[in-house]
This record gives C-alpha cells, structure tokens and sequence, in this order.
C-alpha cells in the first residue's frame, strides 16, 4: 500500500491554496496508509523564509529558545526557529549546508527531516488527519507540494522511517512499493561513505538519487539509472525546489494517476486525490507508462 501525492502549480494565484490543495489530496489517501504521513511544502514564506537557508528537525526534546541558541552558538548567527508540531523549522541568512553543519554538531542525534531554500518538510507518526491538523497545513503557501501517507512494510514506525526522504538539498522523494535489492545497495553506499538514518528501503533509493545528483547527473538521468539498479515494484515521485518527476517500474505494478492543466500538475497514488483540484473536469489525465519518466519544470 502507501499513498503518494504531489502537486506543482503553475497559476500564481493557487500558491496562497497550495496547503489547502495538498490537505485534500494527502488525507484522501489516508487509508492506504495510516500509520504515518509527511509532506515537503515548496515556497511558504513563513516556514521557509525566502533568500535563506533552512532545515527541518524532528525528535528534539528541548524549547524553541534553547534551539535557537545552541544552532546560534555553533553558527556565529542568528537564527530564527518556527515549532510546528513536533518539527523545528530553522533559518539564517546563511547557505542552507553551513546551517546544517551547525545543527548537527548542536544536535547530532536529532533527525534532519530536510534541508534546503525554500523548502519546509513536515512528517509524523499518526493518521494524515490528524497530522494535517496538528500542522494547519491547510494554511501553507507555495508552488509546489509532495505527500505521503505510509502503510509500514520495511521498517519501524517512527518518523526517521516516514517519507518524505529529503537527503539532498532541497531533494525529496516519496515512494510506493519496495526494492526487492535494496539491502545490496544500501553496502554499495554505505562503503561509499554515505550514511543512514533508518531501514527503510525507501531512504536507500533517496540516498542514490541524491548521489547521483551530487555526481551531476540531471534528475531524468538519475531515474534512469535507479530503474536499471534497482529490484522491485515501485512509483516513485522526485522533487527540488524547481522540479518534480515520476517513474514506474517495468511492470507499473503500483499505481499511479498524472493530471495535468494550464494552471497545474498533479500525481496521485489513485484518482480520489485529484478530484477536488480546481479544474479537474477539463484535466489530461493518464497513467504513467512503465518505466517512463515524467518531469516538468518551473
């Protein structure tokens, strides 16, 4: 099971829905997955302030004050922190790897949800409901959204095993399905000096994607070679700050639902997650073909 959804908005005027839009379509598939859900929230100017670098922790117990200045002390600048829920969203006007750094030498046990401009991620155990709630996620803006709601098959429940997995800067990718080969690639990465913050087979492919990236291949090639590597059954959705892009596996045993109008695109795990856009009834619509990459632009 699991479901996937993303949203890219092309019309301006949908970025003050983008929040809105997403609660919908992350909760319809809520039950293919209830278990946990998390999502990565492109261009709110709150959670993710423009110009500045920014990263998303979970699993801190201390206050927001205390954050604020061990994160300072490390950095040698102010940094702001937003609490929502049980995520940290920190920002400085500093590049978003340098206040990384400075977070994990503050906090090297906390789990980094994501990093990067422009780009808040939000993920926690429960039913979507009740974590769309807990975020008000309805009041988010942006261009750009991508969801997961999570039925455990690979690894425990806990937010370091929920998705999104967002390891690369401003990279996020969500998935339904397993990797058959994932515990061979998982070594591969390992003995490339590439660490792991769970089992999950998911992060596995996120960790080749990111390193892919960083060897500077384009996403579209990088797909290529996860479809040639990897074992399984899957839909995968791959976002930056810019971009988003979906691939199935050779038999497109898991499915997926792409629509597509003037003023956005949209993927869903099933139909029922598209159908409160506005302007669906006027959509293309069409299922992914098997191991076709689809991406589109800002």
């Amino acid at each position: 099971m699991c479901g996937i959804v993303g949203l890219h908005l092309r019309n301006p005027e949908l970025y003050p829905r983008l929040g809105e839009l997403l609660t919908g379509m992350l909760c319809e598939m809520g039950n293919r997955g209830s278990d946990s859900a998390g999502v990565a929230v492109y261009g709110d100017p709150t959670w993710s302030p423009p110009g500045r670098g920014g990263v998303s922790m979970v699993d801190v117990s201390e206050d927001s004050q205390a954050v604020v200045a061990a994160v300072s002390g490390r950095l040698g600048h102010d940094v702001d922190v937003i609490t929502v829920d049980d995520t940290y969203l920190l920002s400085a006007d500093v590049n978003s790897a340098v206040l990384l750094d400075a977070v994990k030498a503050a906090y090297p046990r906390a789990l980094i949800a994501g990093f990067g401009a422009d780009m808040a991620v939000l993920k926690g155990v429960g039913h979507p409901r009740t974590l769309t709630s807990a975020w008000d996620l309805t009041r988010a803006q942006g261009w750009q959204g991508v969801g997961h709601t999570r039925m455990a098959t690979e690894s425990a429940v806990t937010p370091a095993g929920c998705h999104p997995y967002t390891v690369g800067p401003e990279q996020c990718m969500v998935h339904n399905g397993s990797f058959a080969n994932h515990a061979t690639i998982r070594r591969q990465l390992l003995s490339a000096g590439i660490d792991f913050d769970s089992e999950n087979d998911t992060e596995v492919g996120a960790r080749f994607i990111a390193k892919q990236l960083a060897d500077g291949r384009d996403v579209e090639s990088a797909l290529k070679e996860l479809c040639a590597t990897f074992d399984g059954f899957y839909t995968l959705l791959v976002s930056n700050r810019d971009s988003f892009a979906v691939v199935r596996d050779a038999i497109a045993c898991k499915p997926a639902v792409i629509a597509e109008t003037a003023d956005w695109v949209a993927v869903g795990s099933e139909y029922r997650a598209l159908a409160g856009l506005p302007g669906v009834g006027k959509a293309a619509i069409w299922e992914p073909e098997p191991e076709v990459i689809y991406a589109w632009n800002r």
